[in-house]
């Protein structure tokens, strides 16, 4: 896919909620991607809740399974005394197995964060 077939991110960004910036922010103009209407506003920040609720759940998806890689170690001892190339199992399950890991997590992120930004874009352009 071509730089020119991909739609162009879209950073959304909004002021804190009570603060004096967001009561006296002056209305935006046309054309701009600052939200323009209320439900505007509505939609900006049901996508940054939705992007939340992902990196946490992301964030302790990758939390808990490193834990239990953490208690795989330090429930079976017999790993310590088991080798593989002259390493110990239970250094290259902490020590590699947790890259894959990540990298998973980290795509996972990357396209369901993807899908709610084309969410709220087909939301967006309906209005």
């Amino acid at each position: 896919m071509s730089d020119e077939q991909r739609s162009a991110r879209v950073r959304v960004t909004a002021p804190r909620a009570g603060s004096a910036a967001a009561s006296a922010r002056p209305p935006t103009q046309p054309g701009t991607d600052a939200p323009t209407s209320d439900i505007a506003g509505v939609y900006v920040r049901s996508l940054i809740r939705s992007q939340l609720r992902l990196a946490v759940v992301c964030a302790l998806g990758f939390v808990v399974a490193t834990m239990c890689f953490v208690l795989a170690v330090a429930l079976a001892p017999a790993l310590d005394e088991t080798y593989l190339a002259g390493v110990p199992v239970s250094w290259l399950l902490l020590g590699v197995g947790v890259y894959p890991l990540a990298i998973t997590v980290g795509g996972l992120f990357v396209r369901a964060a993807n899908r709610n930004e084309s969410r709220y874009r087909s939301l967006a352009e309906e209005e």
